[in-house]
């Protein structure tokens, strides 16, 4: 017998963090899908660096970034053009308590694995517990708050929660679900590249060649092709990633027309490197897709688990040294603007001047560990533009000779006498990085500091960022219009030792752990508004980061044959546009 369902619920086809979901039962497609789509063609994108695993849920093994996306799939899907809402996938419905303490799913009769098996309510817990012990760190966190999963029905599957947490029916949703007969007998978390797992998407991988190429196939018996949620998706006959040693080659590899799409970052580069000969022809076409997301966090990050980067006057030294002015109309033509903040951009990115209101109630109780400016206000240091930046090297030197360091012989010291040296970990074919680390060491040779550039291949990155075995590097966060739990993985104090979480600058900051527990169990919107901008404060006056420049705008410049809708989701040119929506058509 299965258990008794005591508490009442009502069963609903979706759930949104707040309010109700924007879409009616009845709906046919996503609002960005254009459900008449042709179905076919074949198309090739690129990736820079290498692989050598094809499970993307175990924490050993690079793997390439789009298998979690293009072959998986969980009890609920996102809409992106909401801020957080989901619709039943494999689930057929949900049912929440009042208070979010525990969530219920219903599984499809028609759910099936690529291989034809239905999925199965053991199939859902297993995946969860293995994901949650085995797995990828990234998932380890929710496990963590699950008290109970248990199987109350022929198809339905509980999850009942040990905190108060309203995000957490949302999460449950989206857990990527596995068949639990492929792994008898077999170490999910090994690093040999045996095979994808199976999983229940459109696409399986059908040709591999470690480090060289991934083929997906679509599959012509995928089980949810007439769901609502997945009408006018999953288009492509085929999809193949290629690897490359850089990006230099990857776009040289395009222009060929060995490429069918890439995305462009650099604004400058957009207007000034996209005329060749497929562009003229109109061979090759240039789309941009806007949004209104948050501009997240991209930059130098660094590591505070290392001295001297533990102390905030040489982080932000480090930012005054840090030109961007100078570095910006170098690299992008000045096209692009500085990320200001975490959630910039965005109704949730901090406001200028002192913190007021409800941000300031959230943050005073934590007013003796903040640092300067998160109550008072902070703002990025800006230089006037020539490359000397005169002024702000004086204060970088001031806030240096504070925290103890003085030059000697024209190299900084501390009090023992030890060089103050710095090193960039970048990843093989980041060129946009070596060129920003060659302008920005000449400026701190101006304050007696060494810095170099240290490239490494893919393996040997992913490694040691795991590992956080580096001082500085590339740092990038997408943020969403709805943070969550993914905030405490991001920026949470575990994260300090534990090794593969997001937290690479080991930030341990219990005022942003307090912002992210107000995030998640609010129930009013302003409340949520007030938290997430508190956090933000937090992050920015923490100078973690040296920032770079926002990416207001999706640039793809792809082969004409590639079609997407015009209607555009409010998160834009994300993941779950592009190659989701897309599709190819022949003139």
């Amino acid at each position: 017998m299965f258990a008794a369902n005591f508490a009442q619920a009502e069963s609903a086809h979706g759930i949104a963090m707040y309010g109700d979901p924007a879409l009616p039962l009845d709906f046919v497609s996503l609002p960005y899908a254009n459900p008449g789509a042709p179905k076919g063609g074949k198309v090739v994108f690129g990736n820079t660096g290498g692989f050598d695993s094809l499970n993307p849920f175990a924490l050993k093994g690079t793997t390439p970034w789009q298998l979690r996306f293009w072959s998986y799939e969980s009890l609920m899907g996102r809409s992106w053009d909401e801020p957080f809402t989901l619709y039943g996938l494999l689930a057929e419905s949900i049912e929440v308590s009042q208070d979010r303490s525990w969530v219920e799913f219903t599984l499809r009769k028609e759910a099936r694995f690529s291989d034809g098996n239905p999925v199965t309510a053991e199939d859902v817990i297993w995946s969860y517990e293995t994901l949650g012990t085995k797995g990828h760190p990234r998932y380890r966190g929710f496990w963590t708050k699950v008290e109970k999963i248990e199987q109350t029905g022929p198809r339905r599957i509980r999850l009942t929660f040990n905190v108060e947490d309203r995000e957490l029916a949302l999460l449950a949703g989206l857990r990527p679900i596995l068949q639990k007969a492929q792994w008898d007998g077999k170490d999910f978390g090994s690093d040999k590249i045996e095979g994808a797992p199976i999983g229940t998407g459109a696409y399986v991988v059908s040709a591999f060649e470690p480090g060289r190429f991934v083929t997906l196939s679509r599959n012509p018996d995928y089980w949810g092709k007439d769901l609502p949620l997945r009408r006018g998706t999953g288009n492509f006959d085929e999809m193949r990633i290629d690897f490359f040693g850089d990006a230099t080659v990857l776009f040289e590899a395009f222009k060929a027309g060995e490429l069918s799409a890439v995305r462009e970052f650099n604004a400058d580069k957009w207007d000034s490197t996209y005329g060749f000969p497929a562009v003229s022809r109109g061979d090759v076409v240039k789309s941009e897709i806007p949004h209104s997301r948050p501009s997240g966090m991209t930059g130098l990050v660094m590591n505070t688990r290392r001295a001297p980067l533990d102390d905030w006057r040489v982080r932000e030294a480090l930012l005054l040294a840090f030109n961007f002015e100078y570095i910006n109309g170098t690299l992008t033509g000045g096209a692009q603007q500085r990320i200001t903040s975490y959630f910039s951009g965005s109704v949730l990115g901090m406001r200028p001047g002192a913190a007021s209101g409800k941000v300031r109630a959230f943050l005073e109780p934590y007013a003796d560990s903040l640092l300067p400016g998160t109550l008072e206000g902070y703002t990025l240091p800006q230089s006037d533009g020539s490359k000397r930046n005169r002024g702000n090297l004086r204060k970088a030197v001031n806030l240096l000779t504070e925290a103890g360091w003085t030059v000697t012989d024209g190299v900084l010291r501390n009090g023992d006498g030890t060089a103050l040296t710095l090193s960039v970990l970048i990843r093989q074919g980041d060129g946009e990085m070596k060129t920003v680390t060659e302008i920005y060491a000449r400026a701190l040779e101006r304050l007696g500091i060494t810095l170099t550039a240290e490239t490494v291949d893919n393996a040997q990155y992913a490694e040691r960022e795991s590992a956080y075995d580096f001082d500085l590097t590339r740092f990038r966060r997408e943020l969403s219009l709805s943070p969550g739990n993914e905030q405490r993985f991001y920026w949470g104090g575990t994260g300090v030792d534990q090794p593969g979480s997001r937290n690479l600058m080991g930030m341990n900051s219990p005022a942003a752990e307090a912002m992210i527990d107000a995030m998640l169990t609010t129930t009013e919107p302003e409340d949520f508004t007030a938290a997430v901008r508190a956090l933000d404060r937090v992050l920015t006056a923490g100078r973690y980061v040296i920032p770079f420049w926002r990416f207001d705008t999706g640039r793809i410049a792809h082969i004409k044959e590639m079609r997407f809708p015009q209607t555009l989701p409010v998160y834009g040119d994300r993941t779950g546009f592009m190659p989701d929506v897309w599709w190819y058509q022949a003139d």
